[in-house]
């Protein structure tokens, strides 16, 4: 099978993740949980994952990394724990559900929401970051990376307008952390929000936000810490404040050796791999009669996403056929993207979506195209 759906989660995963993953089942305690040897196993490991991820994404200190299970609970963490009534937030177009429907949620309990509109090839409006600002604008939150165009965010820009304004900057690096590069610090980033099973090469069931000096966010849950038990509340320290309940060491000791095997062979060498395939892609099949290609593929960094419709062909079976036929695994729908959907002009027919990863290969990149080519062939 010829798997070109990395963007949902990247397989297969790098030597030595699943061997870790076992590893820690067969010999972790629970971390932070006692001092006997096991529990300390699994708590070094952990402490070490968290040094990882604040050396990759420039967070100011390992303790203000802080695990969740995915992007969704960071996000809703972050929005929940930074957001109430009155205050307003700004974010885009490019939204993925996760942090779209906490934002309708926060509206509905009084929270003002507004978006930056996008164009027909997914561009972002920047200067709407300034139209939309308000005397209450309390937080920009945007996707770094569009999971559906494979668009790339200024982050400089926005973080530069956040700093001038401000404004806590939170950003969803779901698609984008570990190939490309994140300094919270350079880039004046208030809160990273990550998953572990996309870019980042690791296990599902990891992930977390990185929480920028002097930000405060109020834990989205309260329970067990293996500290404080006596306090009736949640203890304030990060990152026990935003970690009620056992952690998910098994998978995190697997996130950990997808970190080391990034930085063996190079996040950058991953990143310029990953667009060369999906340039090559975009090649192949951009001019080929019936087919439309979305995003801006003038810009010079893009996620290594191609989306796309045949001309009389609904998405869904586009994808059914490239896996019936041709064994190719994409994803078409609505990708958790409404509004870009909205924007691109595609909510009927939703795109088919195409996402490489360090393990995807020329080869396959071609015969993908070449079935494109085929299927747009015998719709005509």
């Amino acid at each position: 099978m010829i798997y070109l759906d990395n963007a949902a989660t990247t397989r297969p995963k790098p030597p030595g993740v699943a061997e870790a993953v076992l590893a820690a089942m067969e010999g972790f305690g629970n971390c932070g949980r006692g001092t006997h040897a096991e529990a300390l196993s699994a708590a070094r490991t952990v402490y070490g994952v968290r040094r990882k991820v604040a050396s990759l994404l420039g967070a100011p200190a390992p303790e203000r990394v802080c695990f969740t299970i995915n992007a969704t609970q960071a996000l809703n963490t972050a929005l929940y724990g930074l957001l109430g009534p009155g205050d307003h937030v700004i974010a885009t177009d490019w939204d993925h559900n996760s942090v779209l429907r906490p934002l309708y949620r926060l509206r509905a309990a009084g929270t003002e929401v507004d978006f930056v509109p996008a164009d027909r090839q997914g561009r972002l409006d920047y200067d709407a970051f300034e139209r939309l600002l308000r005397p209450n604008t309390k937080v920009v939150v945007c996707t770094h990376g569009s999971n559906l165009t494979g668009n790339v965010l200024d982050v400089e820009r926005v973080g530069a307008f956040c700093r001038a304004h401000g404004l806590l900057f939170v950003l969803d690096a779901s698609q984008t952390a570990g190939p490309f590069s994140i300094d919270m610090e350079r880039q004046q980033i208030d809160v990273v929000c990550f998953t572990g099973h996309k870019s980042l090469l690791g296990p599902q069931g990891t992930g977390g936000l990185c929480v920028g000096t002097g930000v405060e966010i109020r834990p989205l849950l309260v329970g067990g810490t293996g500290v404080h038990s006596y306090s009736e509340t949640q203890p304030m320290d990060y990152p026990t404040r935003l970690e009620a309940g056992t952690l998910n060491s098994h998978g995190l000791a697997g996130l950990g050796a997808a970190l080391d095997y990034g930085a063996k062979v190079g996040w950058d060498t991953i990143r310029r791999h990953e667009a060369g395939l999906s340039r090559r892609f975009y090649e192949a099949v951009r001019d080929i009669p019936g087919v439309t290609v979305y995003g801006d593929w003038t810009a010079a960094e893009r996620a290594p996403i191609v989306s796309l419709n045949i001309s009389g062909m609904d998405s869904g079976e586009v994808s059914d056929e490239l896996s019936q036929r041709f064994d190719i695994a994409t994803r078409p729908g609505a990708h958790c993207a409404p509004r870009l959907h909205r924007a691109l002009g595609t909510t009927e027919c939703g795109a088919v979506r195409f996402s490489w990863c360090w393990a995807s290969t020329e080869e396959e990149t071609d015969t993908a195209a070449q079935a494109i080519r085929i299927l747009a062939e015998e719709a005509q």
